[in-house]
């Protein structure tokens, strides 16, 4: 780390970055932030500066004792670490410096019942999440406003919306808000889209942003230029603002992070287990009204999720809305798989429901032999943990690090679920433009479906080889059928 005195206008480069100050302690008393870092030290540098500046500066200068400087490759980048930088070291000289400009924050608070997007310049000791802060304001309002919208988040003020702010909200009337206030959806399924749209704010934009593009050329396609340019934008905004660019600076805090080992070894002690629970495993049944019901299974090790151990289950065996007999179902099929490859058995089963869904699943255990397996239930409404052992509830504080593990898990087994129901209803729409062609019945569409798998693989086909790979369709039909599917984009989410 060079010394002040060491200090040489050559050895500084010509870029965008960060510069910290240190005094003689080695403590951390000043960090900048630069368009050209050689220009920033020279200003600092100059002998000039010790007398001519304002009080406040020249008192840094004068406690200056090294330096370090951090390159980055653009502006927008040096924004965001100084930010960051600010907030690890807290340096008293930019309190005393500091001007009024702050960069926009997106905050949630994930402890609500219906949680809304907003934003804010300061980051408070408050309980919400917090993403940023992001340079570019208008952008990230414009986005903002578009990802309330997609995720049908509700935008009123109250933190439970009752009559009141039903009567005073347009959104709904437009199609865009889940009307939590109408109690048209549950805080399970409103929280899962919460937790889609920050998978989006920490980076996850490439889907999205193909949707958009999608949502784009149908509305050029039907001549609607100006919202065909709207969706340009906003596509353009994703990129902008939560993009690969930005994702190394991006991060959330007051967001109920992983709690780790520490909740690992407190659910020890909450549950009685003869070991830490280091490998979890947790269960969620997703359906609409027993519609393409399916099961999702995430995994924690060492309180961390282990993303490459997730498993979707598709509902073979039972028909109906019927979650008991589902989670029996997948149960049995994941357990009795693992016996049969002798792989590892889990040190904790988690089940997202109560004493119903719990009894089902070790229904399933036991019939495999399993009855000894912990296997627990968390029931959302009141966040309670029932075991098979008695017929009342272990209830923890909501900020002990045991339930916010089992949250956590739980929260993403739903997360996963629902993600998987969401593909599995866009391919059956996508799939099922095939019966809007003359000539296709059920059979031949199920042909075509077998040799391709969906519409979306056969789009990268061509006729001849639809007439080539499926029985009984002529070059004639196999024209029409490529030229209706081609000619349509594929369905976007139909949420």
């Amino acid at each position: 780390m060079p010394h002040r005195d060491d200090y040489r206008v050559s050895d500084i480069p010509n870029k965008p970055g960060c510069y910290v100050f240190r005094d003689r302690f080695g403590e951390v008393i000043y960090v900048g932030k630069a368009k050209s870092l050689r220009k920033r030290l020279s200003n600092y540098f100059q002998p000039s500066r010790k007398r001519t500046a304002d009080p406040k500066l020249r008192s840094l200068i004068h406690s200056i004792d090294s330096y370090e400087l951090m390159p980055v490759r653009t502006e927008d980048e040096a924004l965001l670490l100084e930010d960051r930088l600010i907030k690890q070291y807290d340096p008293r000289f930019n309190i005393l410096l500091r001007d009024d400009k702050r960069f926009l924050l997106i905050k949630i608070d994930m402890h609500a019942p219906f949680p809304r997007l907003e934003l804010a310049r300061l980051r408070k000791d408050d309980g919400y999440a917090y993403f940023g802060p992001f340079p570019v304001a208008t952008a990230l309002r414009e986005t903002a406003a578009y990802l309330t919208q997609r995720f049908g988040l509700r935008s009123c003020k109250a933190r439970v919306p009752g009559e009141l702010e039903r009567r005073h909200c347009l959104d709904d009337i437009v199609r865009n808000c889940s009307a939590p206030c109408e109690l048209r959806v549950d805080e399970k399924a409103y929280h899962a889209q919460v937790h889609e749209l920050i998978r989006v704010i920490e980076g996850d934009v490439d889907g999205l942003i193909d949707e958009t593009k999608l949502k784009m050329a149908e509305y050029a396609e039907k001549q609607n230029y100006e919202m065909a340019a709207r969706l340009r934008d906003i596509a353009e905004n994703l990129s902008s603002v939560f993009g690969k660019r930005n994702r190394t600076f991006v991060r959330s805090s007051g967001l109920a992070s992983y709690p780790g080992m520490d909740g690992v070894q407190e659910l020890q002690a909450v549950l009685e287990l003869e070991q830490p629970p280091r490998t979890m495993e947790c269960f969620d049944i997703s359906n609409i009204q027993g519609v393409l019901s399916v099961g999702a299974m995430t995994v924690f090790v060492d309180g961390q999720p282990s993303r490459r151990d997730y498993r979707h289950f598709r509902i073979k065996e039972v028909e109906g809305p019927d979650d008991f007999a589902s989670m029996q179902e997948v149960v049995r099929r994941r357990y009795s798989r693992l016996l049969a490859e002798k792989k590892p058995l889990p040190d904790l089963i988690v089940i997202d429901g109560g004493k119903g869904q719990l009894h089902a699943a070790w229904d399933a255990l036991a019939a495999l032999d399993l009855p000894s397996l912990p296997v627990i239930g968390l029931a959302k409404k009141q966040e309670e943990i029932f075991t098979i052992y008695s017929s009342e509830p272990i209830v923890l504080d909501h900020h002990r690090p045991a339930l916010r593990m089992l949250q956590a898990i739980r929260d993403e087994a739903h997360r996963f679920g629902i993600t998987f129901h969401r593909e599995l209803r866009r391919k059956r729409i996508i799939d099922s433009m095939l019966d809007e062609i003359p000539g296709i019945g059920k059979n031949r569409r199920n042909e075509i479906l077998k040799a391709f798998g969906s519409v979306t693989n056969l789009r990268r086909h061509d006729a001849t080889e639809l007439a080539k790979r499926v029985p009984g369709i002529g070059p004639i039909l196999a024209d029409q059928i490529m030229s209706h599917i081609k000619k349509r984009p594929a369905a976007p989410d139909p949420d």
